[in-house]
């Protein structure tokens, strides 16, 4: 059972959140984009540089030493936190885009022939987009999309009739970034799997809001964003079953990837460091650890149950923004003042919504002149927001450090935008 949030304590964590801009309070409404970081990974990070900075994995001196436990247990604490099997089946990338490219130029280019079929989803990020086609390209694929409804929603009696045996993978967002909506990837991984394809997810959005299971969901592959789970930015995960990421060959050559070098020969390292190229992001990655001490803290449920009680408060609103604000032949939801995006049943605390007539870029604009900062634009999501019929969308994200109090005051800023 969800419990009751101290705001306040959670909020007294992020040194960022307590400042003017633009002569009003910061109100950050962009945690799909990225989410603030407490003070517990800031002093990581500062530790890390100031005490501890060595290489790791190679030297025998006790720096190295040092930070290779903290590297490796910030890899135990990813395991546990997605329930992995295996430790070794989490690899350290820069973000969920590196990790997709990953897949895409290992997998894909080993086990794709001419002729095979990739399932993606009209809702994706691009960045599940553009390498699947470039896979494609090059190995004379095919890449098919799931389409989805008015509210968000996938049509799922449209993916099962675009799955057979061409279909090698299915790469699905979770969440979508632009519209909240929570898809049903257990669903979609049971299908796929039937006709013997693998499934990777997208999983930026998800694994802030949503308890993750990898060994549940079934997946071959989830990917993951650090900056997005209040870590440091450039660091991210991918996981992989560990059958599947031993067959795959190296995504880049050079120290820690491989056993053994001579100019005739080149034997690979074991798994996870067959895909650790280089000196890694040794310090963020030993801070994102206290981001994920951070959520565990607090507890998943606790800080969806906020966050769900904050995007209610914020479509109610806007709702009700639609109900009071009388406009000259209202007779037509395109003809309210406010038209939301996104709808779907499932959903995370994401909204997006676009102001009849105001250029999304100028309603960004005139709340930040306010202190309140949303993502405006097509947010990664071309293809998505071209099916929608728009340009792009107005988007407000919460996370858990947001109030009831900062969404009156968005809503009331809207508000007055439309009045103008």
């Amino acid at each position: 059972m969800a419990q009751k949030l101290d705001i306040t304590s959670i909020r007294n964590q992020f040194p960022i959140l307590h400042q003017e801009v633009n002569g009003k309070p910061l109100i950050y409404f962009d945690n799909a984009a990225t989410t603030q970081k407490p003070q517990a990974v800031i002093d990581a990070l500062v530790k890390y540089y100031s005490h501890d900075n060595a290489n790791i994995h190679r030297a025998a001196h006790t720096l190295a030493a040092r930070s290779t436990d903290m590297f490796e247990d910030t890899r135990k604490t990813i395991q546990a936190f997605i329930n992995a099997k295996e430790v070794e089946e989490c690899i350290f990338t820069k973000g969920v885009t590196e990790s997709i490219n990953l897949v895409a130029q290992t997998w894909g280019r080993k086990f794709l022939v001419a002729g095979d079929e990739v399932i993606i989803t009209t809702m994706e990020h691009h960045s599940n987009i553009v390498p699947w086609q470039m896979i494609c390209e090059e190995k004379g694929a095919i890449l098919k999309v799931i389409p989805i409804n008015e509210a968000g929603e996938l049509l799922m009696e449209e993916y099962e009739k675009l799955l057979s045996s061409k279909t090698k993978i299915v790469a699905c967002v979770w969440v979508s970034n632009a519209l909240g909506t929570i898809n049903p990837v257990k669903e979609i991984i049971t299908k796929a799997h039937a006709v013997g394809a693998k499934v990777l997810l997208d999983g930026a959005q998800a694994c802030s809001h949503l308890e993750v299971d990898v060994q549940d969901l079934d997946c071959d592959f989830l990917t993951i964003s650090g900056h997005k789970l209040y870590g440091p930015t450039g660091v991210g995960v991918l996981y992989g079953k560990r059958e599947l990421l031993e067959a795959m060959p190296p995504y880049q050559g050079g120290g820690e990837m491989i056993k053994e070098v001579s100019f005739e020969k080149t034997t690979y390292n074991e798994i996870p460091y067959k895909f650790e190229a280089g000196t890694p992001n040794i310090g963020d990655v030993i801070a994102f650890k206290y981001a994920l001490d951070f959520i565990n803290e607090i507890g998943k449920e606790n800080i969806a149950t906020h966050e769900n009680e904050l995007l209610k408060h914020c479509v109610d609103g806007l709702l009700a923004i639609n109900q009071s604000v009388k406009t000259l032949h209202a007779t037509s939801p395109q003809q309210q003042p406010i038209n939301l995006i996104g709808t779907a049943k499932q959903k995370v605390s994401v909204q997006s919504f676009v102001i009849n007539g105001m250029h999304h870029f100028d309603a960004g604009m005139m709340l930040d002149a306010k202190g309140i900062a949303v993502r405006t634009g097509h947010h990664c999501t071309q293809p998505l927001m071209s099916y929608l019929g728009v340009d792009g969308t107005i988007r407000a994200s919460f996370s858990v450090y947001n109030t009831l109090e900062e969404v009156d005051v968005f809503l009331e800023a809207v508000k007055k935008l439309i009045k103008r």
